[in-house]
């Protein structure tokens, strides 16, 4: 079993603390690695490593930056089959979901190295004589990145390039509970001598302590995060002590609308990749459904057939796989409990709603609630599970009414076949994200953001680029002879 190290300043390094965190395969419940329960200390070391190396990395030609940022892309590509591996045992993913996250982490290096020199300022006119108005765009200085459990490669790579190809320094902190990946990463830097050192580093550790720290850090200069609402109003409340920024992508209940007019076999297939891709532990997964009532029926019998025809195992050791553990015990236990709450709240289970017969692991069956309540505590509170309540609506403006009724803002989707109906939906929705007839899922080249406590700012993108840079304006005066 290995024992991680934290990474500080170009070298493997022990923490100052003595204490340690079992990392746990949810597939079977067994230890697979340890990391070091660092401490604010290993943060102030890290912090200033980064501090140190910013002014340096930042006059390095964005040029060399992007080749670096794409040969980062290059190196993941080489060890694709370890790190897919690695996240099927630290993360429970099926096969095709975490080759197509790693596969997505490539590209995402790929793709922000090409904005290497992409990044415009501005000239405007002046309102004197002999003055020209220059606005610069310069990387905002050291980031801290706190990365999830749920796609610890992906969001990985979405914090580190944007960081490194701005110019910025970072110091990430991966999950307590699928550090492994981020281990293997670290070994690609740490090889790389055009990397110089300092300009990445890996503090490992609880949340609530290596968070806070690097919110709190008065060499912070943004502080970028994807995790729970709760988590992220902590953040908020440390980064207020310097007024650092934050960007954060935070939990979301995604409503999906099926319409009388919606193509129901395409819309069954995309709301059941949406619900269950990860297990349903992602922020963009279809949280409720709001379905006509003359089609409920017919999409229910459709979506039940999908949802129990899903293989439900060890992904390690079945390839065709399609729906892994759960994360935790934890979060087996809040999933139980909120179904079981809904069955008490009057939610009828038609397919799924139970523990499967296995002798370890975190799983629970696809599940699937009809009669559910809009009202009710699972239409309300993110499940962050296989689970999918279905209820009924009679008109247009009472499912995008409902759909609205939320405090949050992240994803939403409406399958229709109707103009005239989608691009009412596609107004009136107050969501950073809607999509039309397919499952959810962004684009590295669009901008993934939320409204409401889904977050803060945003991601991929020329947009999501922008949080990393800061503006400084240049009045620029000279001298004209002519007058």
């Amino acid at each position: 079993m290995q024992k991680h190290q934290l990474y500080v300043n170009g070298e493997y390094i022990d923490s100052t603390g003595t204490e340690w965190i079992d990392i746990i395969n949810p597939a079977t419940e067994e230890v697979i690695s340890q990391i070091p329960k660092g401490n604010g200390q290993d943060v102030d070391k890290a912090v200033e490593a980064a501090f140190q190396a910013q002014q340096a990395w930042e006059l390095t030609p964005n040029i060399e930056r992007g080749k670096i940022v794409r040969r980062l892309g290059d190196e993941i590509a080489k060890k694709r089959d370890i790190f897919i591996d690695l996240l099927q045992e630290e993360q429970g993913k099926d096969y095709e979901l975490a080759s197509g996250e790693v596969d997505l982490a490539i590209d995402y290096f790929h793709y922000m190295s090409e904005w290497a020199r992409r990044i415009e300022g501005e000239i405007l006119p002046s309102d004197r004589p002999n003055e020209n108005i220059f606005i610069y765009r310069k990387p905002i200085g050291v980031v801290a990145g706190i990365i999830p459990w749920n796609f610890p490669v992906f969001i990985l790579a979405r914090k580190v390039a944007t960081a490194l190809v701005t110019g910025c320094t970072i110091v990430i902190k991966p999950s307590q509970q699928t550090p492994n990946t981020a281990m293997e990463f670290t070994k690609i830097i740490d090889a790389m001598n055009e990397i110089p050192a300092g300009v990445y580093n890996v503090v490992t550790g609880t949340g609530s302590e290596i968070g806070n720290a690097l919110a709190s850090h008065k060499k912070v200069q943004l502080i970028t995060m994807t995790g729970s609402v709760q988590a992220g109003t902590k953040v908020m409340e440390a980064a207020a002590q310097n007024i650092t920024k934050v960007n954060l992508e935070l939990g979301g209940k995604a409503p999906a609308i099926v319409t009388q007019n919606a193509d129901l076999d395409l819309a069954a297939e995309a709301i059941t990749t949406s619900r269950l891709a990860n297990g349903g532990q992602a922020c963009t997964n279809a949280e409720r459904l709001y379905v006509h009532e003359s089609v409920a029926e017919a999409l229910t019998e459709k979506l039940v057939k999908a949802f129990e025809s899903k293989v439900l195992g060890n992904p390690r050791e079945n390839k065709d796989v399609e729906v892994g553990p759960l994360i935790s015990q934890d979060r087996l236990e809040t999933v139980e409990s909120m179904v079981k709450q809904a069955v008490e709240q009057g939610a009828v289970v038609a397919a799924g709603g139970e523990r499967p017969d296995f002798e370890s692991g975190f799983f629970y069956k696809p599940t699937i609630l009809t009669n559910v309540s809009h009202d009710s505590d699972i239409i309300r509170e993110e499940v962050f599970g296989p689970v999918l309540p279905i209820t009924t609506f009679k008109t247009l403006d009472e499912a995008i009414e409902k759909a609205n009724d939320t405090i949050y803002g992240l994803s939403s989707s409406v399958y229709t076949d109707d103009l005239n109906e989608a691009m009412r939906v596609v107004n009136e929705m107050k969501f950073g994200e809607t999509y039309v007839n397919r499952e959810n899922f962004e684009a590295v080249q669009g901008y993934h953001a939320g409204m409401r406590q889904s977050g803060l700012g945003g991601a991929d993108g020329k947009h999501g680029m922008e949080d990393f840079l800061a503006t400084q304006v240049v009045y620029m005066q000279y001298k004209n002879d002519k007058q």
